[in-house]
């Protein structure tokens, strides 16, 4: 649930959204999301000054705290 949420959300920002992966982590409470995209897009995903990257890494803790849970995104370079 999480992993398409990401998914989706960075496939939306991409010029390149064949090349979006999400991998997922599962700890007791709480969700690791990786997100690799391809190195042009990397900009797009993580915004000016950080916004879009933080905008995403809300939205999923929204997500995640209606359920109990806690989750964390790391974009990787």
């Amino acid at each position: 649930m999480y992993k398409d949420l990401v998914e989706y959300l960075a496939k939306a920002l991409v010029d390149n959204p064949d090349e979006v992966e999400v991998s997922e982590r599962e700890e007791e409470n709480s969700v690791l999301l990786e997100l690799s995209v391809n190195q042009k897009d990397l900009g797009k995903v993580i915004g000016r000054q950080g916004k879009t990257a933080r905008a995403m890494r809300t939205i999923l803790g929204a997500t995640a705290a209606k359920e109990g849970r806690r989750a964390s995104l790391e974009i990787v370079e």
